[in-house]
């Protein structure tokens, strides 16, 4: 897993509540066997007409939003089943943080196991940060880890909460493999006591 800490980059906003991984990433591409590929699929029944042509009327097919690194939404993001394909496909796409008021717990959770950085924020700051995108052509946002606040070039600067654990392992890019993989010599030195004991 990538390390997260410090994304400065490109704002796209979701003005939707309730965005479900259903919409997020499409039963039909669940099955793919590997985990990556899936940026393609990304909202896929939301970005594409029928014909396959982009639909213009979508957000992240507007040209100002190409190449964002940082989505913001409303509410209970990511609600919906559980497939862990919706954070694949965001960090996919090129997601590294998506701000929201709430997010769905398995969601929220599966982020964090991806490098994907979910951040909430209140409504009022998440209204905040849409209204200074619609104002300001290529809006960026700088999201620090290690400080855990969000800056931009216009003054703005919000503290935002993330668990200890769940901060150190996107710090160092520790997935659940890679934090297992630090007790290789315990595991080794176990295994090697159980064969000799058979």
């Amino acid at each position: 897993m990538q390390p997260f800490t410090v994304q400065t980059g490109l704002v796209a906003t979701m003005d939707r509540a309730d965005v479900d991984t259903d919409q997020i990433i499409p039963k039909q591409f669940l099955k793919r066997i590997e985990r990556t590929g899936y940026g393609d699929f990304l909202f896929f029944d939301w970005r594409y007409l029928a014909d396959g042509a982009p639909d213009p009327a979508f957000e992240l097919n507007r040209p100002a939003f190409l190449g964002a690194s940082i989505l913001v939404a409303r509410r209970n993001f990511g609600c919906g089943s559980s497939r862990e394909h919706a954070v694949w496909a965001i960090e996919n796409y090129g997601f590294r943080v998506v701000i929201a008021p709430s997010f769905a717990d398995i969601f929220f959770n599966n982020c964090f196991k991806n490098g994907v950085l979910p951040i909430k924020l209140s409504e009022a700051e998440v209204q905040t940060i849409f209204a200074r995108t619609a104002a300001t052509p290529g809006y960026q946002l700088r999201v620090d880890l290690q400080t855990k606040r969000i800056t931009d070039q216009q003054g703005l600067d919000l503290p935002f909460d993330v668990d200890p654990f769940r901060r150190e392992c996107l710090l160092n890019g520790w997935d659940d493999i890679a934090l297992t993989l630090r007790h290789a010599d315990k595991i080794s030195e176990f295994e090697a006591r159980r064969l000799s004991a058979m």
